[in-house]
């Protein structure tokens, strides 16, 4: 019912634009997609699917085939463009094999390839999507490349390549991404740990500020699914991710006084006690990572991955919205809240109730249900507005004062975790499909699964 309500008003004032502004009605094209349109469609499309909201899902196909427009003259951020758009298709052709998904992917995916041509081959950041030009964020320090952007590119280009029927391609996406992989290996790491901002000049570090949050956060996630998506084959994807993880459990790892589990932030050696919003997706990532592990490994881990996600759950469960905010602090007299004005906002993130959904099948403990159903009342109750949901400025002042913004990754994550939550493991199994960083499902090693 959500996601019926969720996309009938994005249909009704919006459709084509990127997102749905709720308040005002009307649509928000924004600058991230460089001219591409229609985010929340390919964002909503698989998760319209599942949900079996058949008419809904014909509106949004309707839309690709008719209005999606790829022959667009914009920056676009390489990242986004592929966990949303990419992965949105992706995830689309293969649960129902229709054409136009793979066809249109592919052909978004080769305008994605200059941004490769780099001394390194580690991509920049943003890609003019008409010219090839490509660029690296004005604000990453001295022209470096993000570790959560260029290393969350491999589920996505591996499939790309399998499914090209052009060998030039095909070898073009695979070697890109291997060769990430390759210049990481050589680098040095400090601890062990993976800092956020590498040179695609020089292939080393710009500055050691190492975050499991916004940055880096998904490297990580992608070391592992790679493994898994592999059919476990790809074991050196599986020893990145336990070398990182033991570095992460060496030196982020942390226990406030108060008795909370959290992942800190390390800028140049010196620990900084706060964890985003973002990095609440580690809960579900470690035990996910923990099924294949030896036993006592798999223990502590099943452990640290329900305390991160107890912790993540305290964030919630401290605020006046029962929503939690973009970052929280562990700080003397305040734990697990966010003390500045500029991190207390919640913008209909994903990443907890994606924890509750991974520690829900991975456990069936009750308690994630519990979470997860204290998040859909909240929503509907401080996010649920005349014409869609919106993001909130302050999740610790009731009623709040709402961002007039529906994201995508609202449609595609948010309302996909919860629905898998309670659902029954069998849709969407995670023995047959891994999903990519927003929520869209590839399937693992590639035999034809239907959902």
């Amino acid at each position: 019912q959500m996601m019926k309500f969720a996309w009938d008003n994005y249909k009704q004032y919006a459709l084509g634009k990127n997102e749905l502004r709720p308040l005002t009605k009307n649509g928000h094209i924004g600058n991230m997609f460089g001219g591409l349109r229609g985010a929340t469609v390919i964002d909503a499309l698989d998760t319209l699917y599942i949900m079996e909201l058949e008419e809904e899902f014909q509106e949004a196909k309707q839309w690709v085939e008719k209005s999606f427009d790829l022959n667009v003259n914009g920056e676009a951020s390489l990242f986004e463009v592929n966990i949303r758009y990419i992965g949105g298709l992706l995830a689309t052709y293969y649960l129902t094999g229709e054409e136009v998904f793979k066809s249109k992917a592919l052909e978004l995916g080769e305008k994605l390839l200059p941004a490769f041509n780099t001394p390194t081959g580690i991509p920049r950041g943003v890609i003019n999507l008409g010219s090839g030009m490509s660029w690296s964020w004005g604000w990453a320090s001295a022209g470096s490349s993000i570790l959560a952007e260029f290393g969350t590119l491999h589920l996505e280009f591996l499939h790309l390549s399998e499914l090209s029927g052009n060998p030039v391609l095909c070898l073009l996406s695979l070697s890109q991404v291997m060769n990430i992989r390759r210049v990481l290996n050589r680098v040095e790491k400090p601890q062990g740990l993976y800092p956020n901002f590498l040179s695609p000049v020089t292939g080393s570090w710009v500055q050691h500020h190492v975050s499991i949050g916004g940055l880096g956060d998904s490297f990580y996630e992608y070391l592992i699914k790679s493994w898994l998506m592999s059919d476990k084959r790809d074991s050196e994807a599986k020893r990145m991710y336990d070398d990182a993880l033991e570095a992460i459990e060496k030196h982020l790892v942390k226990k406030s006084a108060g008795g909370l589990t959290y992942i800190a932030e390390w800028r140049g050696g010196i620990l900084d006690h706060k964890m985003g919003h973002l990095a609440c997706f580690s809960g579900g990532m470690i035990a996910l990572g923990a099924q294949h592990a030896a036993e006592e490994r798999r223990q502590r881990h099943m452990q640290l991955a329900a305390e991160i996600t107890s912790t993540c759950h305290e964030s919630y469960a401290r605020s006046d919205t029962k929503l939690g905010p973009e970052a929280f602090r562990f700080e003397a007299g305040s734990e697990a809240m966010a003390t500045r004005l500029s991190e207390r906002y919640y913008i209909l993130r994903p990443e907890v109730v994606e924890s509750y959904m991974y520690l829900w099948r991975l456990t069936h403990d009750p308690k994630y249900r519990h979470w997860g159903w204290e998040v859909v009342q909240a929503l509907e109750k401080h996010c649920r507005v005349e014409a869609g949901f919106s993001g909130i400025r302050d999740v610790y002042t009731t009623p709040p004062t709402h961002d007039n913004m529906q994201q995508s990754f609202f449609l595609a994550e948010t309302l996909k975790y919860l629905y898998l939550l309670f659902c029954e493991d069998d849709v969407l199994s995670l023995e047959d499909w891994v999903f990519n960083t927003e929520a869209h499902p590839l399937p693992i090693n590639h035999t034809d699964f239907k959902a």
